[in-house]
């Protein structure tokens, strides 16, 4: 399948803010206009998460959420305080294609194969947010990387798939906003072993950056630091990407 190009938007609510590591956070302005101009600029999908539900127990952005859907038409991901099948409707009843689940799935896990029965497969996406530690493994934590789940991100990963998720994000908490590049090894061999698609965040610093990630095997690339502050757009990267042989959609 040709890679996905997502503008990831995280979103405290009305603002869309950018960090590093997921922490410090800065105001870049309003979300409904910059998902406005990734739609028009070509990208295939855009990623919403509400960065603050989960900490905080409720979300914020379903208004947003409406006033999205109605001016873009592309795919749309929500991510953030989803725990209930309450909370999945909603979001996609008001125009969401896909939520993706992280916190809730890791404390209660069969909540995706729940989820995946009664919404289907395909519109639930388990976010793997992963931190590397000093002996070199990947532990999978939650709440934007505030909590650790005790499980090792890899197997978490395998285990969300034999759950019946559709898909996974996967977010290298210690990459994001950096711009050093992606968790290459650990996105190999998630991407290598899953029958689902893959979507790699954290560390996108230049297009060359984004080649490596492709060449992987990931579905998509999750892009928000490069796209935010105007350093590239949708369109340049694709037409770097087609130029390094690499299928994207058009």
């Amino acid at each position: 399948m040709p890679l996905r190009i997502i503008p990831r938007l995280d979103i405290k609510a009305p603002n869309l803010v950018k960090g590093v590591r997921l922490e410090g956070l800065r105001v870049m302005g309003k979300p409904e206009e910059f998902a406005l101009r990734y739609f028009e600029q070509g990208a295939d999908e855009l990623y919403y998460q509400d960065i603050v539900a989960s900490l905080y127990g409720r979300s914020n952005i379903i208004d947003l959420i409406k006033e999205t859907a109605g001016r873009i038409f592309v795919p749309l991901t929500v991510g953030g305080g989803i725990r209930t099948h309450a909370d999945i409707q909603q979001i996609l009843r008001a125009g969401a294609d896909k939520v993706c689940i992280n916190t809730a799935a890791a404390q209660r896990p069969e909540f995706i194969t729940e989820a995946a029965q009664s919404f289907g497969t395909q519109c639930i996406v388990v976010g793997i947010e992963t931190i590397r530690q000093t002996d070199g493994r990947w532990k999978a934590f939650t709440d934007n990387g505030r909590e650790h789940t005790g499980m090792d991100a890899y197997d978490w990963a395998m285990r969300a798939v034999d759950l019946g998720c559709g898909e996974l994000l996967v977010t290298s908490v210690d990459r994001d906003g950096t711009n050093k590049g992606f968790e290459l090894e650990f996105l190999a061999k998630i991407a290598k072993q899953v029958p689902v698609p893959v979507v790699a965040h954290g560390g996108a610093g230049s297009l060359e950056d984004i080649a490596a990630v492709a060449n992987l095997g990931v579905d998509g690339v999750a892009i928000a630091s490069m796209l935010h502050y105007n350093k590239t757009t949708v369109k340049d990267i694709k037409q770097y990407l087609t130029s390094q042989g690499v299928e994207v959609r058009v």
